[in-house]
């Protein structure tokens, strides 16, 4: 029996927010190792710092390239079988791949191995992550009251800051705790091996949550009746939807990375800054997102989707050149407000994203819809962000470019929202 409306849809709102969170602590975890551990340790002692930087993000990137198929698995699997299924198969996935991170030996016991198998866990990570995000926010939307999705969407976007947080906290608690050599040699894998209780625990939560009453083996389909495979369905006949929903993530994306990795990597390698205070400014700026992704999903229930996450857009794509001034400063507070400021503004499009997306398709392939459009976008605009920005960085010696390629991904977002908007309105009329 689903669980619909009210305080019961809150509940598995909340529940599917935690399950969220824990997935995304296990996939940003890795992103802080690859700005801050990876470089020295899967890797050649004789590269340069900068080639050991790109190696180290581009295995950070196959965890993007391996989204959009983890979509397309988990998102048919979901579409026929159900959100929770789906959902947390996922979350196994994720935690066990999570854990073998934790255990791989580095570069001079492995040789060339150890960045292979790297590379390995990081694909399956990415399929594991690819898969999360539809079931997690299709529970909770399909047991939101009416009127309501944008702010029960909103709670599994919360996952994305809580995963943020969580990670930077271990982070900051095993330096903190351990000598600089033991930390780099091995106090850094505790991060990664906490991931298997987090993941028994969110299992368990998650077993105690039934489907929404409307999905029952794709849609209202019997499951007897022959039926087009979902994926193949939402392909052929809502391929603009899909692309469309990709361009609009791809500015939260960049954004999103360039702010927390990238961000990291920068000021404690080519600033000198301290690596406490970087980690400490990402997780104070997820804290303040926390609550804006919620106020930003109920905002858009009264006022509408596509007009808080245009003025997210807007406003991220303004900051991207403030961000890099006040970050180069070394003062902590303007760090901190630089990083918290774009993260707020990067909630006002992600807040109603959700609900916006599962609007756009039939509960029948939402999971596959919703899924495809948000991976592409994460591929697109977050994979690959923050070896664009160290090879830009690179190239210029300066961070104005960085900052309007920031902006063009904002860009790129705003008429895409705006485009989507068209077509809803033209498939409404006719």
């Amino acid at each position: 029996m689903g669980v619909s409306g009210g305080r019961p849809g809150l509940k598995v709102a909340v529940m599917a927010s935690a399950g969220a969170a824990v997935e995304w602590y296990d996939f940003f975890i890795y992103g802080t190792a690859a700005a801050l551990i990876f470089p020295r340790l899967f890797f050649p002692a004789d590269l340069p710092p900068f080639v050991a930087q790109i190696a180290s993000f581009s295995t950070f990137a196959v965890g993007f390239i391996a989204r959009p198929l983890g979509g397309m698995l988990f998102g048919h699997y979901g579409d026929v079988h159900g959100r929770k299924r789906a959902l947390v198969l996922a979350m196994f996935v994720m935690g066990l791949s999570t854990t073998l991170i934790g255990l791989l030996p580095g570069y001079a016991r492995l040789g060339v191995w150890a960045p292979l198998l790297l590379v390995a866990l990081r694909f399956i990570q990415g399929l594991a992550v690819g898969g999360q995000w539809g079931g997690a926010a299709l529970l909770a939307i399909e047991s939101a009251p009416p009127g309501r999705s944008g702010f029960y969407g909103s709670f599994v976007q919360v996952g994305v800051p809580m995963g943020v947080v969580l990670a930077n906290l271990v982070f900051l608690g095993v330096s903190a705790l351990s000598p600089e050599g033991a930390f780099i040699a091995w106090t850094w894998r505790i991060g990664f091996l906490l991931s298997i209780l987090l993941i028994v625990i969110s299992l368990v939560v998650h077993f105690g949550v039934s489907e929404p009453a409307t999905e029952t083996a794709a849609g209202t389909t019997p499951r007897t009746a022959p039926r087009r495979s979902p994926l193949a369905e939402v392909a052929l006949g809502h391929w603009r939807e899909i692309l469309l929903a990709g361009g609009a993530f791809v500015a939260n994306n960049a954004c999103f990375y360039i702010a927390i990795t990238y961000s990291v990597a920068y000021g404690a390698t080519t600033l000198g800054l301290d690596r406490d205070l970087l980690l400490f400014a990402v997780m104070a700026g997820s804290l303040v997102m926390i609550p804006v992704l919620l106020a930003c999903g109920a905002a858009s229930d009264r006022w509408g989707r596509r007009g808080v996450f245009l003025l997210g857009a807007l406003l991220s794509g303004v900051w991207a050149f403030a961000v890099f001034p006040l970050i180069e400063t070394g003062k902590p507070l303007a760090v901190v407000l630089a990083i918290a400021v774009q993260l707020t503004f990067i909630a006002l499009m992600y807040g109603p994203q959700a609900a916006l997306f599962a609007e756009l398709f039939p509960k029948s392939v939402r999971y596959s819809g919703a899924s495809l459009g948000y991976q592409i976008g994460a591929v697109v605009g977050g994979g690959f962000a923050p070896i664009i920005a160290t090879a830009l960085f690179a190239h210029y010696q300066s961070r104005t470019p960085i900052s309007i390629y920031l902006a063009a991904m904002c860009a790129v977002s705003f008429v895409s929202v705006i485009l989507l908007g068209r077509r809803m309105r033209s498939r409404l009329a006719d």
